[in-house]
């Protein structure tokens, strides 16, 4: 009666279990589709902004050779800044190498002078024990049990000897193999210096053929109508530009963004860069257009960090903004980080909050090192002393 109960659930159980793995090898299927699908529309992204990019280049190199000229100049110092960086950071950690060989090459002298004064003193021993120590112990042992510890001790001293040796010829060869790793160190960082002063020499090129363009800039904008003219062009450039990359990220869900809590942050936010507050959103720039963000005096090559999570989804030269990096943090909202010397971050990265991801300068035409900050919602301008904490 017990097995006749039993044997339909028997049945019925493992009739389940194939349904059951196919349940899961489908779960497992779909989740593998929906990583295929959001790799899919993030390339799709990156090869849309990508051609944006290059529309916007060109027609900016189309409409003004001086713009082009300028592009040119900070992009080059912009790349001897980054090529500057990596040599230093090569350098301090060939310092970093070069310190710890020397440090082991120390205790490996420190240690071989311990071996030698052990093994002095074993031989010294030896040497008033006279020739023929074993025999000597074996005749002055009247117990033969006695004889045979001494024996026994007798083998351990010339195991410590062997050993004492041997640490000493390891000792040795060690030490030939740190001076041979540190000259080498010593040839590397002497390279690495030479080739630090020639990328300072390039990067100050770059910079004073810089300022050979702005002095043209300057001169072709010496009127008051000519410089408007300039910065309206420059802003309607941004807007068409923030235009194409809305529309380019839109199929982007928010597991693409990673989530951002962004519209949760108002009055939150960290500011984007160490610095003060030259100029700010609402105020008049020049002939009646206001700054639709905030402007920061800051220090050259100051750590520039994202204020929220997001997806880079710009991160090239515009004329007025220099080398410029936009985050979609999703929800219809942007921010702008413009000016910039060097940006760590490309198109289609993932960024965290208080991230890294650019170097303040002066590139778009400063005068000085400068961070321009903007948020957008849907497009528009807000002002960022709303969201920024004080």
């Amino acid at each position: 009666m017990r097995l006749g109960l039993l044997a339909p659930l028997l049945l019925y159980a493992l009739a389940t279990v194939p349904v059951a793995a196919a349940g899961r090898h489908a779960a497992q299927s779909g989740s593998h589709a929906d990583a295929g699908q959001a790799r899919a529309r993030l390339e799709a992204v990156r090869d849309q902004i990508a051609r944006i990019t290059r529309q916007v280049s060109r027609g900016q190199a189309e409409r003004d050779r001086l713009t082009r000229q300028l592009r040119t100049t900070e992009e080059s110092v912009g790349k001897a800044q980054a090529a500057l960086d990596d040599l230093r950071e090569q350098r301090q950690a060939g310092a970093s190498r070069r310190a710890e060989l020397q440090a082991e090459e120390h205790q490996r002298a420190a240690d071989l002078a311990s071996n030698r004064a052990a093994l002095a003193g074993q031989l010294r021993a030896a040497y008033l024990t006279g020739r023929e120590e074993p025999l000597k112990l074996l005749l002055n042992q009247r117990d033969p049990a006695q004889a045979g510890r001494m024996f026994v001790y007798y083998s351990y001293f010339g195991r410590a000897r062997a050993t004492q040796i041997q640490a000493i010829e390891a000792d040795l060869q060690r030490i030939g193999q740190l001076d041979g790793q540190l000259q080498a160190q010593d040839a590397k960082l002497a390279t690495l210096q030479e080739a630090q002063q020639a990328q300072v020499f390039a990067l100050e090129q770059a910079r004073s053929h810089r300022v050979l363009v702005l002095a043209g800039i300057s001169a072709q904008t010496q009127t008051r109508a000519a410089r408007l003219a300039r910065l309206r062009q420059q802003q309607s450039d941004l807007e068409s530009l923030l235009a194409q990359l809305r529309r380019a990220a839109a199929s982007l869900s928010p597991e693409d963004l990673g989530h951002s809590p962004f519209a949760r942050l108002r009055g939150r936010l960290s500011r984007p860069v160490a610095g003060r507050v030259i100029a700010s959103y609402g105020q008049v720039r020049a002939g009646g257009l206001k700054w639709d963000g905030d402007l920061y005096a800051t220090r050259r090559n100051a750590p520039v960090h994202a204020v929220s999570q997001g997806r880079v989804v710009y991160a090239d030269w515009l004329a007025g903004l220099g080398l410029l990096i936009i985050i979609d943090h999703g929800g219809g909202y942007m921010s702008l980080y413009g000016h910039n010397e060097r940006l760590y971050e490309s198109v289609g990265q993932r960024v965290a909050v208080g991230q890294t991801i650019a170097q303040s300068g002066d590139s778009g035409g400063s005068a000085r090192p400068e961070l321009y900050f903007e948020i957008r919602k849907d497009g528009k301008p807000v002002d960022p002393r709303l969201w920024v904490g004080r």
